[in-house]
């Protein structure tokens, strides 16, 4: 595939059904009647990704561990399908851009598969990360400026050389693994918290979500969406911006620096596909105040939990959240990213 547009996979899950799940396999691929896998490439491809414990945070929040995963984010749900599908059709040489997590589990499925990778990163993103998209053998080529710039030096290379772009943006693939994050919790809990708070920058974990929600509303295995919560950085908000005035595109906006650099998009090229959604199902949107990113992740590593500075912005928005509109029950928070990544 090369950088040519958008694009949506003509595909309808069927009814969701906990019978159908395969328990004996450990990783998202339990869930495979409900994904649109060609063969059994995924056996070789599957690094364990998936079935991340839930715990209790305090009353009010559960937290779902998905930076418990091979390259410890919550991406590799969405790399695992995509590469997959890649090693189903042939692909042999993939580019991606990235702010770093994506390019993670990009290139650690891609050795997995024995594709080629390269990975875009732009300036400022974690030297850790780098080391670690290094280390599965892909080359990075970092791009000064910022998020929104590296896309479009990658896309460029793409439509150049006609490198398949396994991208987690453009490519639905990716959405159809990370919607499994849904049909876990439900299979864990057997049953959906009342809110579920998501950051969101390109809506890899959001579109997911939202995605796995439907097939469950559809399947009537649930009666009603739950209360969804978007999370943006205050520094680059083109959705919240959006909201205010119930627009049909992101706001243009200029980013500013931000400790949460995972949601740090100006552009979000599925910005308008995003806000259907938004105004469909009635989800809130706020920002995570920057000056209380570094507490909140003191206030969750002070109970065990290690995370990344964007993880620490969704919990940020979500103590704002109570602060605003006074205290909430039965919340379920991501933890998308392990703290080491972003020690820097």
């Amino acid at each position: 595939m090369i950088a040519g547009g958008l694009w949506k996979l003509d595909y309808t899950a069927p009814k969701f059904d906990l019978s159908l799940v395969d328990h004996d396999t450990w990783s998202i691929f339990r869930y495979r009647a409900f994904m649109p896998l060609e063969g059994e490439q995924w056996r070789e491809i599957s690094l364990g990704e998936g079935m991340t414990s839930i715990i209790q945070f305090d009353k009010d929040v559960l937290l779902k561990m998905d930076y418990f995963m091979p390259t410890l984010s919550f991406k590799d749900r969405g790399a695992a399908m995509l590469i997959a599908h890649c090693k189903a059709i042939g692909v042999d040489s993939v580019v991606q851009d990235s702010s770093g997590n994506a390019g993670n589990s990009v290139a650690a499925y891609c050795a997995k598969a024995g594709i080629d990778c390269e990975i875009f990163v732009p300036e400022g993103t974690s030297p850790k990360k780098i080391d670690m998209i290094k280390s599965h053998n892909a080359r990075v080529s970092v791009i000064p400026g910022s998020r929104d710039n590296c896309a479009d030096v990658c896309r460029k290379k793409v439509d150049i050389e006609g490198k398949y772009y396994a991208n987690h943006v453009y490519n639905p693939f990716f959405y159809e693994g990370t919607k499994t994050y849904i049909y876990e919790v439900y299979e864990q809990l057997h049953r959906i918290p009342e809110n579920i708070f998501v950051p969101l920058g390109n809506g890899t974990l959001f579109i997911g979500i939202v995605k796995g929600l439907e097939e469950l509303l559809k399947s009537a295995v649930i009666e009603r969406m739950p209360n969804i919560v978007a999370v943006q950085s205050e520094h680059c908000a083109p959705f919240a911006k959006a909201f205010i005035n119930r627009e049909k595109h992101p706001a243009k906006i200029i980013p500013q620096p931000t400790m949460a650099e995972g949601i740090a998009i100006g552009v979000p090229m599925r910005g308008e596909e995003i806000l259907e959604y938004v105004y469909k199902y009635n989800i809130k949107i706020i920002t995570a105040p920057e000056n209380r990113i570094m507490e909140a992740r003191m206030k969750l590593a002070a109970k065990g939990i290690y995370c990344e500075h964007t993880t620490a912005a969704t919990y940020a928005a979500y103590l704002k959240h109570c602060e605003l509109n006074g205290k909430i029950s039965d919340c379920l928070i991501p933890m998308c990213g392990a703290g080491l990544k972003s020690d820097h």
